[in-house]
């Protein structure tokens, strides 16, 4: 829109407005003012309604929605306040009419020069129903994981020819890749595989490979299962939550509500698709819940300020949460295994395969250094898992093939465990 177009609209505008000011203070338009207070309480009880939905959902947790429903609710009733004062107003003093004439005749030119200044001339008003609506349908026609993929693919720029340590690494993976093929159902393997190929970037290759860690576990995949398929897939969709990452959160949220990482890509979803305001409620409760050095603990504190006023919440950033980092749990020390040795058959079972799960499990989500994966050889060799003693070896020598210095601590265990003969000494 020109400038000139843009002023002559302003000047016709002015004039409707300052005609429709007038008479509206001449005489009040009870139902005119009856049809607008009842759309905006529609609106409302829509919202009520929808607070009830994401509470069922999980999305949202009980304190949280008893406080959307506080505020939504006395909204409304400040809305039905306003329709009774509204229906019961008669017309204006002659005084008023002329003190609210001057001021309609110094405002509206400035209301133009400000809103030049500050505003966007040529863009419409969006009302609230409006933009539920242009939400809602961003959120429905959104691309799917396949699309955003092939759009990341054109993009993405080919790794440099001369890194011979990604070269070397790329050439472990494919190692492990074909020796997977093999073995369908090894558990460990796959694990390794989708944290190693998402350490090289390839994502989706990390998602197909963590699906397929899922399908594995069937029944027994957990919350943590699912949250990573969902963020290889965000990742391998450059940040986008698709409708497939979107089912996926469901899942992680259907068994863990309070899930971290469910939770912060579910606001992330909301942010993308126009729902900032729902982005604010749940990103609101994730910083209530986590500790301060939770990895998107730095973007929520710079966004909660801005979706707040987005929302229409009166909201003060609180004090940075206080830090509850807890190390992770150790594999089990050489002494431990020993002691097992010591135990009844059945009390060494039990508590070796304890510690070897639990050292599994660390392993799967974090990788690990040579001394945890010499440990998980010695142990599964304590418990005669002398099957499982040799996958991880033979893993741990695609893993830490490049560094002879790595490997030979995991062969001393990998003999330790009677999966390897010690080299025989030279004879003199």
């Amino acid at each position: 829109m020109s400038i000139l177009a843009f002023w002559i609209t302003v000047g016709i505008l002015s004039a409707l407005v300052l005609l429709l000011m007038v008479l509206a203070l001449l005489r009040a338009r009870a139902e005119d003012a009856e049809a607008t207070h009842e759309r905006e309480m529609r609106v409302y009880r829509d919202q009520l309604d929808e607070i009830e939905r994401d509470q069922a959902r999980g999305v949202i947790g009980k304190d949280e929605a008893a406080r959307l429903r506080t505020e939504v609710s006395r909204r409304l009733l400040d809305v039905d306040r306003a329709r009774d004062r509204d229906l019961g107003r008669g017309p204006a003093p002659g005084a008023m009419r002329m003190v609210a004439l001057v001021v309609v005749l110094t405002l509206l030119p400035v209301s133009a020069a400000t809103y030049w200044w500050v505003g966007a001339p040529g863009y419409g008003d969006l009302p609230l129903a409006e933009r539920l609506a242009q939400a809602a349908e961003l959120h429905r026609n959104r691309p799917d994981q396949a699309t955003l993929e092939a759009r990341m693919a054109e993009r993405r720029p080919p790794p440099p020819e001369d890194d011979a340590e990604r070269n070397e690494h790329e050439a472990l993976v494919t190692q492990l890749r074909a020796a997977l093929a093999d073995r369908p159902l090894d558990l460990q393997g796959h694990l390794l595989l989708a944290h190693n190929e998402a350490l090289l970037g390839n994502f989706p290759q990390a998602a197909a490979a963590q699906a397929r860690v899922i399908e594995i576990r069937g029944e027994e995949a957990d919350a943590d299962d699912h949250a990573v398929l969902a963020e290889y897939l965000i990742l391998a969709a450059g940040g986008a939550v698709s409708p497939e990452a979107e089912a996926v959160l469901e899942q992680v949220l259907r068994r863990d509500p309070q899930h971290g990482v469910a939770l912060y890509y579910t606001g992330l979803l909301f942010a993308q698709t126009g729902r900032q305001d729902r982005t604010f409620a749940i990103w609101r409760r994730l910083h209530d819940m986590s500790p301060g050095d939770a990895p998107w603990m730095d973007e929520l504190r710079a966004s909660l300020p801005e979706l707040a006023e987005i929302a229409g919440v009166r909201y003060t950033l609180p004090p940075r949460p206080a830090v509850r980092t807890v190390a992770a749990e150790p594999g089990p020390t050489r002494e431990q295994i020993e002691a097992a040795a010591e135990l009844s058959e059945d009390e060494r079972q039990e508590m070796v395969e304890g510690m070897v799960a639990r050292l599994m499990n660390r392993m799967a989500a974090e990788g690990g250094p040579p001394e945890d994966w010499a440990r998980l050889i010695a142990a599964l060799g304590v418990i005669g898992d002398t099957e499982r003693a040799t996958t991880i070896w033979e893993e741990a020598q695609v893993i830490f093939g490049a560094t002879p210095e790595a490997l030979a601590e995991i062969r001393a265990a990998a003999e330790q465990a009677g999966i390897l003969r010690a080299p025989t000494p030279p004879t003199p």
